[in-house]
């Protein structure tokens, strides 16, 4: 394939705006967003575009990832019957932060990501509620593994059970959103706003560009909006 036909391949038209005044030409940029999204490092974007004749730094990537970040859409609205929910340690910068995540295990969508400097209920508390805030989870049965996310489910009058088999969703998530924040997560710089910012475009990247096998090859939105 020719590096043209490639690089119109990633060149969404709705994305020009957000670069109006950017000197790199559209199709570049998204092209380098679209390989950070699949798992290549900035050190390594950086070396393909060398090899292209593109001479762009580490931080003109992260930072047209940041900018894309912020006009990524939220996961369509779904009426989930069960939801695997769960936390994870992560590191911003040498702090110790908290990673919640929600998926539905049907559509295996991503429904809400977030960052929290703590775990315990009250945190699970307030991600449930941005769940609530964005979905139709009434009739929605929890899958968690900890009696603390039962009381956060209780405060907002939501179904859950403990259960270890049927979570495999959620921890293989964990395990792919792990090696991603291994490679990236020193260009966080301190700010859980910038985890929060490239945690969004991961989240839009999972849902609605990276094919699921479980799904036989379609996107967790195309399952929910088809």
């Amino acid at each position: 394939m020719e590096l043209a036909d490639l690089l119109r391949q990633t060149l969404d038209l709705e994305c020009d705006e957000i670069w109006e005044n950017e000197r790199t030409p559209t199709p570049v940029r998204v092209f380098g967003v679209r390989l950070h999204s699949m798992g290549l490092s900035l050190r390594e974007i950086v070396a393909v575009f060398e090899w292209l004749g593109v001479d762009r730094s580490h931080g003109a990537v992260w930072n047209w990832t940041h900018r894309l970040s912020e006009t990524q859409a939220d996961p369509p609205t779904a009426e989930p019957s069960r939801v695997a929910v769960d936390e994870k340690q992560i590191e911003v910068d040498g702090e110790k932060k908290w990673l919640y995540a929600a998926i539905d295990t049907e559509s295996k969508l991503l429904l809400e990501v977030d960052v929290y400097s703590r775990r315990g209920t009250d945190p699970a508390a307030a991600f449930l509620h941005r769940l609530t805030q964005k979905h139709d989870v009434e009739d929605t049965e929890f899958l968690v593994d900890g009696m603390g996310y039962l009381t956060a489910l209780a405060r907002h009058k939501l179904s859950g059970q403990l259960n270890y088999r049927e979570r495999n969703h959620i921890e293989k998530w964990f395990q792919t959103v792990a090696m991603r924040i291994d490679r990236f997560h020193s260009f966080w710089r301190g700010s859980p706003a910038s985890a929060r910012r490239w945690l969004r475009r991961f989240r839009y990247h999972y849902n609605h560009d990276r094919p699921n096998q479980a799904l036989d090859g379609r996107t967790p939105a195309e399952e929910v909006l088809n």
